[in-house]
């Protein structure tokens, strides 16, 4: 029991040096190349832990190579942009002040589902509300807002402001969302008529929600964003 806990003491401790020496982008956010090599170390360190016929130096070796491939990996990219493009790849544009650019998150084997939550994490709820949206080489989404939707400051603030309304999607990558319109009590046909005002095809919309019951956004699959009102549309 001794030898064990000795063993798991002195691959943890070898473990955190590298770990610390490959800088503080492994302890955040981590590339794909930096994911790999984690997960790789963690699984070496188990083996010699847990099976004392193995012996130690069969885990610090790996785990010692591990860190100076990484290293110099590091280095490489640091100096090098094409290779950097080629182990990290490259931020992508997916929102644009046409819209959600459609083929950016096919590339990116995206759905549009996904996009709405990566913005809902920025504490953005629609598409319209943003002039860029980016994805990261580490998978994280950096978000530009237009001018009228940036954060507000305490003295912007009013006591009387209204509340925030749920953007309800009724069509998404062409596929109309029954649930959706359910739950927010959207007349079908109004969206119906604005698809034919526009002569799109619900199978050529990539996005349209609806928030309040009126307001509506509309993303075809190519092509600048609409907005507008769903009775000021029809009316028309």
């Amino acid at each position: 029991m001794l030898i064990v806990f000795v063993r798991a003491v002195l691959i943890y401790i070898f473990l955190l040096v590298a770990m610390r020496l490959m800088g503080k982008k492994q302890l955040g956010e981590l590339q794909p190349f930096e994911f790999a090599v984690t997960l790789i170390m963690a699984e070496l360190a188990c083996i010699p832990m847990s099976d004392t016929t193995v012996p130690v130096i069969y885990g610090l070796v790996p785990i010692f190579t591990l860190f100076v491939v990484q290293f110099a990996l590091t280095k490489l990219i640091k100096h090098s942009l094409k290779a950097r493009r080629l182990i990290n790849g490259k931020p992508v544009i997916v929102i644009n002040p046409c819209g959600i650019d459609y083929r950016a998150i096919s590339m990116l084997d995206l759905t549009v589902n996904d996009l709405l939550e990566a913005l809902r994490e920025k504490n953005y709820l629609s598409p319209e509300e943003l002039e860029y949206a980016i994805f990261e080489t580490n998978g994280d989404v950096s978000v530009i807002p237009k001018a009228a939707n940036r954060p507000l400051t305490a003295g912007d603030v009013m006591a009387d402001a209204p509340p925030a309304l749920l953007p309800y999607a009724v069509i998404c990558e062409g596929k109309k969302m029954s649930e959706n319109i359910r739950k927010g009590k959207i007349d079908y046909s109004q969206v119906e008529k604005v698809l034919q005002k526009y002569e799109l095809k619900q199978k050529n919309v990539l996005l349209m929600t609806v928030t309040g019951g009126e307001n509506f956004y509309l993303q075809p699959k190519s092509g600048k964003y609409i907005t507008g009102r769903l009775e000021e549309e029809n009316a028309g």
